[in-house]
């Protein structure tokens, strides 16, 4: 499918990249007739274009030839797909048992002021998004928190400060 073919097809979206919906539409054209391939689509989709707008939904809903509800269930469905932008860092505090009880819920309400933001959002500079997680598997280590996928145990709200700083150059 060419890029123009693409555009043509979606003339009202105004966040999308041709380029980026162009390498969507031939991931689509490989995976469309595989039986339950949706969730292959949507991941491949996000990692292209960084997360699934409405437009970006509708589009591969459309070229899937599945209706828009299925996909939108999908995406609403799995946190692992964002309909939002998101940052270039991934910040979650664990809130398992172990993790609330030792402290978690200072940690979420110290970051909620350091970064300017709600669990869920994104920061205005784009660098952090802020999660929440039910357990990250570090019981042992509580309260613990990631950055990506670098775990931070025994966490306290006052070596947030620190830990925040190592990502200010990026």
């Amino acid at each position: 499918m060419s890029t123009k073919s693409v555009t043509k097809q979606h003339p009202g979206c105004k966040e999308c990249s041709e380029q980026q919906y162009a390498e969507i539409a031939n991931i689509i054209d490989l995976y469309k007739d595989r039986e339950g391939s949706l969730i292959q689509v949507l991941h491949l989709a996000q990692e292209i274009y960084g997360y699934l707008p409405l437009d970006l939904q509708i589009f591969i809903a459309d070229l899937m030839d599945i209706p828009l509800s299925v996909v939108s269930g999908v995406v609403t469905f799995y946190s692992f797909f964002s309909t939002k932008p998101r940052g270039r860092h991934t910040i979650r505090v664990c809130m398992g048992t172990a993790c609330y009880v030792r402290g978690g819920k200072k940690i979420v309400e110290s970051l909620k002021d350091k970064l300017g933001v709600d669990v869920g959002e994104t920061t205005e500079d784009g660098k952090f998004t802020f999660e929440v997680a039910r357990c990250i598997g570090a019981c042992g280590l509580a309260p613990a928190m990631m950055i990506d996928d670098v775990v931070y145990k025994q966490m306290n709200v006052n070596k947030l400060n620190a830990i925040l700083a190592k990502y200010d150059n990026e």
